[in-house]
């Protein structure tokens, strides 16, 4: 029986080095497909990545076969303390809306882009959900966000509306590891996270709120090609 077999779907940060993926998840690679003016529209996923049952991937930043673990973190002398993690609902800041309730969580925000464009975005369109097609604009950039920073939910049910994600690791071009479909991360310290549909995973090495991305790859000016 494979390892696949045998084990539920699960990544776990190991102290000073790379994420170990186990269930046989699938990993692929995703870019965000941008308009003539630079701005994210939706994703497109640009190649599926083959792996075994079990298969590490890179956190520090270094390896020279990203995503995956080249042992890099070693000559790095990486730490990778992650931070203790507290819930989303306790993070959260409530944005307001109209026929929904928009929330936002600064703390892990990947920086992907898609809560805004060059005309307006999700803080300036919240009081303006009354209008339905400002609704609906606000619901698919908010469905866009990787990181899960951002959520809403309608006003008659007290869960967030979530897009139904596969069970799968995305790694986002010169970002960071986009999970999706609910997997269980346990942190460096054997803290198990808030299981969430979506997150995204630091892989630069520097995010202040490790294992989740907090947007430092920008700084860092982490690539991955």
């Amino acid at each position: 029986m494979s390892d696949a077999d045998e084990v539920t779907p699960q990544i776990t940060s190991l102290p000073g080095g790379p994420y170990l993926v186990r269930g046989g998840v699938p990993l692929v690679r995703k870019t965000a497909v941008q308009s003539e003016h630079g701005e994210p529209l939706a994703w497109r996923t640009s190649a599926p990545l083959e792996t075994t049952g079990s298969y590490a991937l890179c956190r520090c930043g270094q390896s020279g076969n990203k995503p995956f673990c080249d042992g890099s973190h070693a000559a790095a002398e990486f730490d990778g303390t992650d931070a203790a993690v507290t819930d989303y609902d306790d993070r959260a800041s409530t944005l307001g809306g109209t026929g929904i309730t928009v929330r936002d969580d600064r703390a892990i925000c990947a920086h992907a882009g898609f809560c805004g464009n060059r005309v307006t975005n999700i803080w300036e369109q919240v009081g303006e959900t009354g209008d339905s097609l400002v609704r609906a604009a606000v619901i698919a950039e908010v469905e866009r966000c990787p990181s899960g920073a951002i959520t809403y939910r309608f006003d008659d049910v007290d869960v967030d509306v979530e897009v139904d994600h596969p069970v799968q690791v995305s790694a986002t071009d010169d970002g960071p590891l986009w999970v999706t479909g609910g997997i269980p991360v346990t942190t460096s310290g054997g803290e198990t996270l808030e299981a969430r549909p979506r997150v995204t995973l630091c892989r630069c090495g520097a995010s202040a709120n490790k294992p989740l991305c907090d947007g430092s790859h920008h700084d860092a000016g982490f690539t991955d090609s």
